[in-house]
């Protein structure tokens, strides 16, 4: 088992502040999602596919 840490990433729009931001990282064959708020918290799991189709809705739900 790798004990390589994940590479955390903010969107774009989350502002410099960094207040109530999602964190993703791509990390073996899933994407860890987090609170950027609480990071010591275990992150929520889910597949490459769930994630790009939550993407894929969001984007669509913003326009």
């Amino acid at each position: 088992m790798s004990t390589t840490e994940p590479v955390w990433f903010k969107s774009s729009y989350s502002g410099s502040s960094g207040d109530n931001c999602v964190e993703v990282a791509a990390h073996h064959a899933t994407v860890l999602v987090r609170d950027s708020k609480c990071t010591q918290k275990r992150p929520l799991s889910v597949s490459p596919g769930a994630w790009a189709a939550f993407t894929t809705l969001a984007a669509d739900s913003a326009v």
